[in-house]
C-alpha cells in the first residue's frame, strides 16, 4: 500500500453512535416517563427506533429521502408503531437527541490506539461522514480526537452523500490527496467499501456489526487493533 492519506468514516468507525445514542435515549426515554405515560418499556422502544433510524440512513444516503424528512420521522413512526400519534412527544425526542448525544463521548475500542500509532507513523489523517455537519465536529472535538485529523468533512458541506463519488473528490481534494495514495476505512458496505472503491480509492472494511461481505480487493478487519499490523 502506498498510503499517505487515510480517510475514516466516524460513526460505529471511530465514534461509537450505536452506544453514544442507546445512552442518549434511555435519559430522555426516563425524563420524558414514558413508560409511565404509555406503559412501554425502553427495550422495547430502542429496538424498534434502531431498525427505523437504520433504515432512514440507508435512505439519506440512497437519495430517497433529505435530513428533514429523517429529522421529523425517527421519533414520530418510532412511538407510531407502538399506537402512540405524538408529534409533541416525538419533536422533544428529536431536539434533545443531537444535543445531549454529545455528553456520551465512548469511542470504538482501540479508537485511541490506533489514531497515535498512525499519527506517529506520519500518516495524514481525516474524517469523511455522512453524519450531520453541526454535529460531526463536535464529535471529534468532545470526544478528544479531533486533533489527530488535518480535515474533517460532512456530506452535508455539499448535500452530497456517501457512496456518491462528488464527496469522495470533494473530501480528497480538501486534503490535498490523491486516490493513489489514500484509502478509505469504514463500516457502512455501500457507502464506505463500494462507494470508495468504485471511486478508485483502496477501502477497508470495519466489520464491526458482523455483517460477514466479502469482495475481491477489499480487507476486513474485525478490530481496529488489526490496523496497527497493516499501516
Amino acid at each position: 500500500m502506498n498510503i499517505q492519506h487515510i480517510f475514516f468514516d466516524l460513526d460505529n468507525t471511530l465514534w461509537d453512535h450505536r452506544r453514544n445514542a442507546y445512552l442518549t435515549l434511555k435519559e430522555i426515554f426516563a425524563r420524558e416517563r414514558v413508560h409511565e405515560k404509555y406503559n412501554i418499556g425502553f427495550e422495547d422502544f430502542h429496538k424498534e427506533y434502531f431498525t427505523i433510524n437504520e433504515r432512514l440512513w440507508e435512505q439519506i444516503r440512497d437519495g430517497e429521502i433529505d435530513k428533514e424528512y429523517l429529522r421529523k420521522h425517527r421519533f414520530y413512526d418510532s412511538f407510531l408503531f407502538f399506537g402512540i400519534d405524538d408529534a409533541e412527544l416525538a419533536d422533544v425526542f428529536e431536539n434533545n437527541f443531537l444535543d445531549q448525544i454529545l455528553n456520551y463521548n465512548d469511542l470504538v475500542e482501540g479508537a485511541f490506539e490506533l489514531l497515535e500509532h498512525l499519527s506517529g507513523q506520519g500518516y495524514q489523517l481525516h474524517v469523511l461522514s455522512n453524519g450531520f455537519q453541526e454535529v460531526t465536529a463536535r464529535k471529534c472535538e468532545l470526544s478528544g480526537i479531533k486533533n489527530y485529523f488535518k480535515t474533517i468533512t460532512s456530506a452535508d458541506e455539499i448535500n452530497i452523500r456517501k457512496p456518491h463519488p462528488e464527496i469522495y473528490e470533494y473530501a480528497l481534494n480538501k486534503a490535498g490527496a490523491e486516490k493513489g495514495n489514500s484509502v478509505m476505512i469504514g463500516d457502512d458496505w455501500i457507502a464506505d467499501v463500494e462507494g470508495g472503491k468504485a471511486f478508485g480509492m483502496q477501502v477497508i472494511f470495519f466489520d464491526v456489526f458482523d455483517d460477514h461481505y466479502k469482495a475481491d480487493g477489499v480487507r476486513v478487519i474485525r478490530k481496529l487493533s488489526e490496523l496497527m499490523d497493516v499501516f
